[in-house]
């Protein structure tokens, strides 16, 4: 396992600030020299945490669900579902990774800002685009705003992984999903 791959278990699990270079020194069991080698520093480690292990899982999980055809209802609701209820990576006790840096993050440092603003918006034009097709498809209805509906279900979903994460329990997760499903279907 890669030392990135171990850092970002360790910060999931502890946070991003509460963790330090020696916490990923002793975890990894990388030397010092080896890991200023690869990185200048820890902020450039969290960076390619993001870009090289964040990235690719979100784009399976968030994005490429999406881009399947069919009733747009259903992909939508069938991607949150997998997501909050089936996926044995994000785990309901520490939240979603990609909120969690930007909660700790994105205020104070502007390259954590743009890479995880690239993540957020490239899961927003997928919702955008599965409604669009839902529209020329005639599945949703032609005055439903894709971008509104986009916005509401991102928001949603950060904010039911926060609760998740007070709550320490998925119960949360199926009562935001029932919501959800009644919501999705008033765009049809």
């Amino acid at each position: 396992m890669g030392i990135l791959q171990k850092a970002f278990e360790l910060i999931y699990v502890k946070g991003y600030q509460t963790t330090s270079i020696d916490d990923i020194l002793a975890t990894t069991q990388v030397t010092k020299g080896a890991f200023y080698y690869h990185f200048r520093n820890k902020d450039e480690m969290g960076i390619a945490i993001i870009n090289e292990l964040l990235k690719p899982g979100f784009a399976a999980a968030f994005i490429e669900p999406l881009h399947t055809e069919g009733d747009p209802v259903k992909i939508i609701y069938d991607m949150m579902y997998a997501i909050l209820m089936k996926n044995e990576l994000l785990k309901v006790e520490y939240g979603c990774p990609a909120a969690n840096f930007t909660q700790e993050m994105a205020p104070w440092h502007s390259d954590f800002t743009r890479v995880l603003n690239e993540l957020s918006q490239e899961w927003k034009n997928a919702i955008i685009h599965c409604i669009r097709k839902g529209k020329k498809a005639g599945r949703i209805r032609a005055d439903v705003k894709s971008e509104q509906v986009a916005v509401f279900i991102m928001s949603g979903y950060w904010g039911i992984r926060n609760m998740g994460k007070l709550n320490n329990s998925r119960s949360v997760y199926l009562i935001y999903l029932k919501q959800l499903k009644d919501y999705l279907h008033t765009l049809q």
